[in-house]
C-alpha cells in the first residue's frame, strides 16, 4: 500500500513540473508592459531562430528565442491601444537571417500601422542577426560602452570530414537527381562551382543586410560597406561610426522610449 502510495506522488511530481514547464513557455522572449508610459518591452535573449511560437509547442522549448515569439508580442503590442511604445530589450550574438528578416518585417509592419516609436537596448551583445533586427525600424539604439555589437556580414559553415571517414573505414555512396543535390555534404570537398553558388547566396543575404542597415540608420552606403566586415566593435566605437545612438543602460533606453511616446 506504502509502495503504491509513493509511486503514486512520484508520478504526480512529474505531471506537476511538466504542467509548469509547459506554462512557463519561452521566458526569452517575454513583453512586459512597463508603467507609467505603457512601453511595450520585448526580451530577445539567445540565439535567434526562425519558427513558430513557443506558446504552440508542447513538448519542446527552444534554448534561444523564435521569430514566432518576438512577432507574436509585436503583434500584441501593436494591438493594444494603451502601449504608446516598443522597448526592444536584445542580448544576443544573432542568428538566423531569415528569423530577422521575419521580425524586421514585422517591426516595419508595426510603424506603419500604428506610428509608435521603437527603442532598441542591447545588453553584452546585439550583434549579427540581433543588430538586424535593433537596425531595420528602431527610433533609437541604445548601447553600454562594453557591448559589442556590429558583426554586420553573413557566413555558410561546412565541414569537410572526407579524410576522418577514410580512416575509420567509412564509405558513402549517393544517388542524386542533380549535380547540386548533395551540395554541403561533408563526405567530400566543395567543387568550385558549388563554392561559387554558395558565395552568391552569401553575398546576397549581405547586400540584403547592408540595405537594412543603410536604410534603418540613414547612413551612407559606402561608409556601411567599409564597416560591415564582420568584425564587432564595442558600445563606443558602434556610437563613433553611427550603428548606435546613445551610450546607456536598459533605464536609459525606457525612459527615452516613454518620452518618445509623449
Amino acid at each position: 500500500m506504502l509502495k503504491k502510495i509513493f509511486i503514486s506522488a512520484i508520478l504526480l511530481i512529474a505531471v506537476l513540473c511538466f504542467v509548469v514547464s509547459l506554462l512557463k513557455g519561452n521566458n526569452n522572449a517575454e513583453k512586459v508592459v512597463a508603467n507609467p508610459d505603457r512601453v511595450a518591452v520585448i526580451n530577445i535573449e539567445g540565439t535567434i531562430v526562425s519558427g513558430g511560437d513557443v506558446q504552440d509547442r508542447l513538448f519542446q522549448e527552444p534554448t534561444g528565442v523564435t521569430s514566432g515569439s518576438i512577432m507574436r508580442q509585436i503583434r500584441e503590442a501593436a494591438e493594444d491601444d494603451s502601449v504608446k511604445a516598443v522597448l526592444l530589450n536584445i542580448n544576443s550574438g544573432g542568428g538566423s537571417a531569415t528569423a530577422a528578416e521575419e521580425v524586421g518585417r514585422e517591426l516595419k509592419r508595426f510603424k506603419e500601422r500604428t506610428k509608435k516609436p521603437i527603442v532598441a537596448t542591447m545588453g553584452d551583445m546585439g550583434a549579427s542577426a540581433a543588430y538586424w533586427i535593433a537596425a531595420c525600424s528602431s527610433d533609437k539604439i541604445y548601447a553600454n560602452t562594453t557591448t559589442l555589437t556590429g558583426s554586420i556580414g553573413v557566413y555558410m559553415p561546412y565541414m569537410n570530414t572526407q579524410e576522418l571517414f577514410q580512416k575509420i573505414g567509412i564509405k558513402t555512396d549517393k544517388i542524386k537527381s542533380g549535380p547540386y543535390k548533395d551540395i554541403l555534404s561533408n563526405d567530400r570537398p566543395m567543387t568550385d562551382a558549388e563554392k561559387i553558388l554558395l558565395q552568391n547566396m552569401v553575398n546576397e543575404i549581405y547586400n540584403e543586410f547592408i540595405t537594412v542597415v543603410v536604410t534603418g540608420r540613414k547612413m551612407d552606403e559606402a561608409h556601411v560597406r567599409n564597416l560591415a566586415d564582420g568584425r564587432i566593435y564595442t558600445g563606443s566605437q558602434a556610437k563613433n561610426l553611427g550603428l548606435v545612438d546613445e551610450l546607456g543602460n536598459y533605464y536609459d533606453a525606457l525612459e527615452a522610449a516613454g518620452k518618445l511616446a509623449n
